[in-house]
């Protein structure tokens, strides 16, 4: 029909505009965070594009159910403003009707987010967590700046130098701390030189003109050493093997009986759910006066939405924690939204029965 051409395309105009503006303003975040890392010399340049990429995947998760609740929201408080809704319930069309004109546009972002949830987030973080231990074995110590501490193999190699040279790779005023066993080594050195190296290979750090202190921590064997030239062979970087519930594929996390497992299957599979009872709650929230300002509306939305969410990440933490079982885990917070949108619904055929 008619009406619901006009309704779905006044509402997809600032659905996509709406979800282009906030992934630039969640882009430009993670990107000044991430370039942060590449001006430091510890990732790439294409790897934080990358890097900033994915997160954009794994926020879309999020950022496709807001921008269309406040896309619904601004399209019918202009309806209402310009006096055009009172024109549709004069021809005989209410708020269920206006609801059936955008429910497939609901569904169609409650699939698409669903989607991204199940199958895309999860991906995201296993390429995310791949590239950075990647970038943490293959930076370049040519391009790091100088007077700064660099963390080597999670932190079992602390590297700082107080000159870099640029062109050749050569450190001066370098310090070098191991961790190896109960003891602790700490080595300085005039010059110490570390080529590049790709992921998965040794590494051989030269030092020249120097001391090194080891020491016991269990015990008073400590030792000084003064060398003119030590070489210290740094094993590979092991593959990342750590457990990782955000990058876990979801039928692993459906066959696990873990509490926090379970929590994260829930709220993958409750995404489409979210998103389609937010769009819902976008129609009894429009209501405005002819001629009236949509401020109100946008506030009262604003804090329905961040309510609704805060409840869920609440009831979320309790089935982490085992508090909430998992049958009904995190579904039953989303009785007080649905309970809110029936009130809302019945609200002006109550307020009639009262006159």
């Amino acid at each position: 029909m008619v009406l619901d051409r006009y309704i779905t395309t006044e509402t997809t105009k600032p659905l996509v505009l709406g979800t282009f503006l906030l992934m630039l303003i969640f882009t430009g975040y993670t990107a000044a965070i991430k370039l942060g890392d590449a001006a430091s010399g510890l990732i790439g340049p294409e790897t934080v594009a990358r890097l900033i990429g994915l997160s954009t995947i794994i926020a879309l998760e999020v950022l496709l159910p807001t921008a269309l609740y406040l896309s619904i929201i601004a399209t019918l408080s202009r309806l209402y403003r310009d006096s055009e809704m009172v024109a549709m319930r004069a021809a005989g069309v209410g708020e269920a009707r206006i609801m059936r004109s955008l429910i497939f546009l609901a569904v169609l972002i409650s699939i698409l987010a669903g989607i991204i949830s199940v199958f895309g987030r999860p991906w995201a973080y296993r390429e995310s967590y791949r590239l950075e231990a990647e970038a943490r074995a293959e930076f370049d110590i040519r391009k790091i700046e100088p007077g700064q501490f660099i963390e080597l193999q999670d932190s079992k190699y602390v590297l700082y130098a107080r000159e870099v040279d640029q062109d050749s790779g050569q450190l001066r005023g370098v310090f070098l701390q191991t961790q190896r066993g109960d003891k602790l080594q700490a080595i300085y050195a005039q010059e110490a030189y570390l080529p590049p190296v790709t992921y998965g290979e040794s590494r051989s750090f030269e030092l020249f003109e120097g001391y090194g202190y080891t020491l016991d921590r269990k015990g008073t064997r400590d030792r000084t050493l003064k060398y003119s030239q030590m070489i210290i062979h740094i094993p590979p970087e092991q593959p990342d093997t750590n457990y990782r519930r955000k990058a876990e594929p979801t039928y692993n996390l459906f066959q696990s009986d873990a509490p926090k497992d379970i929590a994260e299957f829930q709220w993958r599979l409750s995404t489409p759910v979210s998103t389609l009872l937010l769009a819902m709650l976008a129609v009894p929230l429009s209501r405005s006066a002819p001629r009236q300002g949509r401020h109100n509306n946008f506030l009262i939305a604003i804090l329905v939405y961040i309510g609704m969410f805060n409840l869920i990440s609440l009831v979320r933490n309790k089935v982490e924690e085992a508090v909430i079982p998992a049958f009904p885990g995190i579904w039953w917070a989303y009785l007080l939204p649905v309970a809110l949108f029936i009130i809302l619904m019945a609200w002006p055929a109550w307020q009639r029965g009262r006159h």
